[in-house]
């Protein structure tokens, strides 16, 4: 994980199914994350795919439909740029809202890297692209296999 005082996390997900969703809107952006969640996905031995989606606020009905269907969690992807209208803060509160509750109904992670951003740097800044001082989609979908290990492991002592 990429920012300062962001924890060290190695996860073994071998055996584990995980959909990567992403908007498309911004693609030099969403490409970057996607890159980033792959790649770490990649490294702990999941089994992955990639589904897109047209932008954030179609996101939790997808996740829905992604573990309804049976993976073990989704990384969800998506650029949210603040613009004049109050479209942003619509926008960014349903995603947000929507993958929370996603997570919550289907008992299964949900790993956010949606960016709320004033401007375009800031996406550049956070997509694991050369010279990005982070990786947000890297950091999504390690929390999505952390958590997908936590859930595997509870149900697995509680049986």
């Amino acid at each position: 994980m990429a920012g300062h005082g962001s924890p060290e996390i190695t996860v073994d997900a071998q055996g584990m199914t995980v959909v990567v969703i992403a908007g498309s809107w911004h693609d030099v952006i969403t490409n970057g994350m996607i890159a980033g969640a792959q790649r770490v996905l990649d490294a702990a031995g999941a089994t992955h795919s990639l589904v897109r989606v047209p932008g954030a606020f179609e996101l939790p009905l997808a996740a829905a439909a992604i573990l309804e269907s049976g993976a073990d969690a989704v990384v969800a992807l998506g650029v949210i740029i603040r613009g004049g209208t109050p479209h942003f803060e619509f926008v960014a509160n349903a995603a947000t809202d929507g993958l929370t509750r996603v997570a919550l109904d289907y008992g299964k992670p949900v790993g956010f890297g949606v960016l709320t951003l004033d401007d375009e740097q800031q996406g550049l800044d956070r997509a694991g692209l050369p010279g990005s001082r982070e990786d947000k989609g890297a950091e999504a979908a390690t929390a999505a296999l952390a958590m997908a290990t936590f859930v595997r492991d509870t149900a697995a002592a509680n049986a």
